[in-house]
């Protein structure tokens, strides 16, 4: 059978769909992705997990080429971040390899930590200033942390971030970007962001690649997902200008929470 004679359509408008938020808002499409492969195509968590971890590598490596022409990049802050995030993202690997992957009890743990990660996800991209202004005051009231404290902080968000990606494909993007703006609040939000797309590229490249050897991925979905993703975030990244982003942003987050409510609700 070719790829053409099962192409899906559907799946190709879903990645247009997921690309164009992804260009608007900057949130990473695992958060829409994988729920939206779970809930509406009835993908396997597993599988939908995987296969979204290497349709993330594949879309984040344009992200990071643009970065990287503007010097948008903090490779101290990647550095950390991968010290941390790549060995725990080889530990969840090795869990999961060792697991029965079809089984209720693991599907469960999956769509139940995507649930969850959705959630926070939302609340960061509706509160996120008031969270950042919340850790100024506190933290203009003491010494400032030392930097080998916060390189160590960096290192551990890395290790949560590895765990929470290679379990769900969601936590890198708006999670990881408001905690690194309380860690930092010195650098710029562009170098931030870059910083976390750049180091989001390994890591669900790794996680990808480990999927494929555990034998959790689609690469007919996958296909047809970049068919419509690519020139989803080209349309969504020219439509960003024209758009009100706060109000973009509001949307995406309640259509993330009713999502994660559809995931936890079971």
């Amino acid at each position: 059978m070719t790829f053409l004679e099962n192409f899906q359509p559907l799946y190709s408008l879903s990645g247009f769909f997921v690309g164009a938020l992804v260009g608007i808002t900057g949130v990473g499409g695992g958060s829409l992705m994988t729920p939206l492969l779970v809930l509406l195509f009835g993908v396997h968590p597993a599988t939908a997990v995987g296969t979204d971890l290497l349709y993330a590598a594949v879309t984040k490596t344009a992200g990071t080429a643009v970065h990287g022409m503007h010097g948008r990049i903090n490779w101290r802050v990647v550095g950390a971040l991968g010290a941390g995030s790549v060995p725990a993202a080889l530990l969840m690997l090795w869990l999961m390899a060792g697991v029965d992957r079809k089984s209720i009890e693991v599907a469960h743990t999956i769509t139940a930590a995507l649930g969850w990660l959705l959630v926070m996800t939302a609340v960061m991209l509706v509160f996120r200033a008031q969270i950042l202004a919340f850790a100024r005051r506190v933290t203009g009231e003491r010494a400032p942390p030392r930097p080998a404290t916060i390189a160590v902080l960096t290192v551990i968000l890395g290790l949560a971030l590895g765990i929470l990606v290679t379990l769900t494909s969601v936590g890198a993007g708006a999670l990881g970007v408001t905690i690194l703006l309380v860690l930092y609040p010195r650098l710029d939000v562009r170098e931030i962001v870059g910083s976390d797309i750049v180091h989001a590229v390994p890591l669900t490249l790794i996680g990808g690649m480990g999927y494929w050897i555990i034998g959790e991925i689609d690469w007919l979905l996958l296909l047809a997902l970049l068919v419509g993703s690519i020139p989803g975030i080209i349309a969504g990244s020219l439509l960003a200008p024209k758009l009100h982003e706060r109000t973009i942003r509001i949307v995406l987050a309640l259509t993330l929470a009713i999502v994660a409510w559809k995931l936890l609700a079971g």
